[in-house]
């Protein structure tokens, strides 16, 4: 058909593009992304969509990044200036201050610096396997505090290394001094060699690390009660910066052409089709989202500050990855499928001329189809499949399968035009779908974490049915602030923290319901 092969042409167009090096792989909060929803405002535009955008077609909102040291603090140590990051740093629950002291390694006097190395209390906790260093060195700082140290300078010369890091997202109580990890092994040996004092000079103080990203959102108005939503995220992981890609090597342009340049160009053509066709029993919202890549900010943000009311939408399509459709089977994933009964109507995965049709009945899982889930909108999910240039710098425009793409465009054309006539769509709930790509850890509670939330613990966005966490009462909303002995700072110390249990293990859980601590029994 010379349709399906000018639609063919155009997904090359629109994915060469989206993925192209100048694009500097879409990471949220960057340029790349700035002329990426540029580009995409413009195709809605020649589409003939309205703007739904809070800035025409643009919707904005803030990625909070945790912490971040504030311009003007510096470390210097024995009259060495030393870089952030690569030569030390400042823990997050440090106190805001200036140091101008000096003093001994190992001296622990009251109302000075004390400079500490970490290999005692690594040795002496080397058969514990409940020690976490990380746990372990505040409860040493604040017992310094009340001691009389002004501020901490510590190290480690134990052989055994650390994994120590500044973890920007970690919100646990800000202590009374501050203090900093030195990991300059110069610095480190001048420490251990000199025979007088050690003069410290430093200024600590953070500030909130925001980044903004955009949503690009256009509206097809068919004047209809009911309102369809179809969505596909267009950010990507830039160089690897927030350590989610799966390359190991020099940081290099993740172009994202099938994640998700590929679902972001399906958004242009299905308005190309819907624009003034027989299917107008339904508006149509098209959203491009950011921040997914980031867990799900575009569209969490969206539900939360709907541009349209959110009791009118009718059903969410979610076009992630459809760019690498297999030649041999021609099969792609549909999820959602559980979420209304009226998917069965239009959807028969044993008859179907176009796709093979594999089914995957949660509404959840790790895409931006989850944020409608959570609103009781049912989802569909296409997906063709995870492959070995996932979140790597190969995922390139030249190993899409653009007839592929048009086969999945015909597919979700002809399922909308079959719903044309029903009534608003039932929802149904399903089993909850793990989300996040890797598992860390031996068990799970069952919770779907909330990544958008910056606050101290983890917040349940969701829980899931006969896992641990509901069977012990939790409800999504809860805010998980400690398990075990563990508390819980952030997501980091979350995962870390689940990776210590095993299987059949029975905790205490400490979490926060509205303005109300509460503490329950947990069984993993």
């Amino acid at each position: 058909m010379r349709a399906d092969r000018a639609a063919q042409v155009r997904f090359q167009q629109h994915v060469s593009y989206l993925a192209s090096d100048s694009l500097e792989g879409r990471r949220t909060g960057t340029r790349g992304e700035w002329l990426a929803r540029n580009y995409i405002a413009e195709q809605f535009r020649q589409a003939g969509l309205l703007p739904k955008g809070l800035e025409g077609y643009i919707q904005p909102f803030e990625v909070n990044e945790g912490k971040k040291p504030q311009t003007g603090s510096y470390l210097l140590v024995l009259g060495d200036t030393l870089k952030a990051d690569k030569d030390y740093f400042f823990f997050p629950w440090s106190a805001k201050a200036e140091i101008k002291d000096k003093s001994l390694p190992g001296v622990r006097e009251v109302n000075t610096l004390w400079i500490i190395d970490l290999h005692e209390g690594i040795t002496d906790n080397a058969g514990n396997p409940h020690f976490d260093l990380g746990s372990y060195i505040y409860e040493q700082t604040k017992k310094a505090a009340s001691s009389g140290a002004t501020a901490l300078l510590l190290y480690n010369t134990h052989p055994s290394g650390d994994k120590l890091s500044f973890q920007p997202k970690d919100r646990t109580e800000t202590l009374a001094v501050p203090a900093a990890y030195l990991r300059n092994e110069a610095a480190i040996r001048a420490i251990q060699v000199s025979k007088g004092p050690i003069y410290v000079e430093a200024r600590v103080s953070f500030e909130e690390n925001i980044r903004r990203g955009y949503n690009v959102i256009g509206y097809l108005d068919n004047r209809a009660e009911k309102t369809v939503v179809l969505g596909a995220h267009y950010d990507h992981l830039g160089y690897g910066e927030d350590n989610n890609s799966r390359h190991t090597g020099t940081p290099d342009i993740h172009n994202g052409a099938d994640d998700n340049a590929s679902g972001t160009s399906m958004l242009f053509e299905l308005a190309r089709l819907l624009k003034g066709k027989s299917a107008q029993k339904n508006n149509y919202l098209f959203i491009a989202f950011s921040g997914e890549e980031l867990g799900l900010y575009g569209s969490k943000y969206f539900t939360e500050k709907p541009t349209v009311d959110l009791k009118s939408i009718n059903y969410m399509i979610n076009m992630d990855m459809v760019g690498r459709l297999p030649d041999s089977s021609q099969t792609i994933t549909l999820g959602g499928y559980g979420t209304s009964p009226a998917w069965s109507k239009v959807i028969d995965p044993k008859k179907n001329d176009l796709l093979g049709i594999r089914i995957d009945s949660s509404g959840t899982g790790p895409s931006d189809h989850s944020s409608f889930y959570r609103k009781d909108i049912p989802v569909l999910f296409y997906f063709t499949g995870l492959h070995t240039d996932y979140h790597k710098p190969s995922d390139d425009a030249d190993r899409i399968n653009y007839s592929g793409m048009v086969r999945i465009l015909r597919h979700i054309e002809r399922t909308i035009g079959g719903l044309n006539e029903e009534p608003k769509l039932a929802f149904l709930k399903t089993r909850e779908a793990q989300t996040t790509t890797t598992a860390r850890f031996s068990v799970t509670m069952g919770i779907m974490p909330d990544y958008t939330y910056s606050g101290k613990g983890v917040r349940a966005d969701g829980v899931g049915e006969g896992k641990p966490a509901q069977k012990a009462g939790l409800k999504a909303g809860d805010i998980v602030l400690q398990i075990g002995e563990y508390n819980i700072s952030s997501m980091e110390s979350y995962m870390q923290t689940l990776g210590k249990f095993k299987k059949g293990q029975t905790v205490k859980v400490v979490y926060q319901r509205g303005d109300k601590t509460e503490e329950v029994s947990v069984t993993f």
